[in-house]
């Protein structure tokens, strides 16, 4: 019988900005080991790290990496997301992290500023953002081999223990919730829409 915890991909997908550091802060914390190459080193933005694997980038010519996940949480940028073969080899367990628009944006741009860049055109890209994560969730509902949850980031850290719980019941059952609560930190929610 096939074990869904060893056998499916576990992603997590957001916009940029949105939580997905912190969710996989905590699926490694509760037992799931993520799949990253520490090449992008923690900074002020993310103290704790950006839990990445530099082959995701190349997704869509380069899918040969995916073998490695199986079992495993990867960090999976939403554009990216849509490039995941859905041929029946692989199945995922999509974790989609969601949080307010104008955090992600005041989030980003606190993040370029500590980079000496500046950001963007926000009403702009609110626009762009809200387009392609629409696009995203029908795509997400659009395919077999494809399970998915949307976790919002706000909720989460308010929360903590009613969000465990769901994505622990998502993922099978069998977490240790306790130290994925214990992986949250409300320190670092710095921008927020009161």
């Amino acid at each position: 019988m096939p074990n869904p915890a060893r056998d499916c991909i576990t992603v997590v997908s957001g916009l940029p900005r949105s939580g997905t550091s912190l969710m996989m802060q905590m699926l490694a914390a509760g037992g799931i080991p993520p799949l990253m190459d520490r090449l992008r080193t923690p900074d002020e933005s993310n103290p704790r790290g950006y839990f990445e694997f530099d082959p995701v980038k190349r997704l869509r010519t380069d899918q040969s990496w995916l073998e490695q996940a199986r079992g495993r949480a990867v960090k999976i940028i939403h554009l990216l997301v849509r490039e995941l073969p859905t041929d029946g080899r692989f199945r995922y367990r999509i974790i989609l992290m969601r949080r307010a628009i104008d955090e992600v944006l005041a989030s980003q741009r606190a993040m370029l500023e500590r980079q000496g860049k500046k950001s963007a055109d926000e009403s702009t890209l609110a626009r762009i953002y809200q387009g392609q994560l629409a696009e995203l969730t029908n795509w997400l509902r659009t395919h077999k081999d494809v399970t998915s949850l949307s976790i919002d980031y706000g909720e989460l850290l308010k929360h903590p223990d009613s969000a465990v719980h769901r994505i622990d019941n998502f993922l099978g059952d069998g977490l240790d919730l306790v130290a994925m609560a214990k992986a949250i930190d409300p320190a670092l929610y710095r921008q927020r829409v009161t």
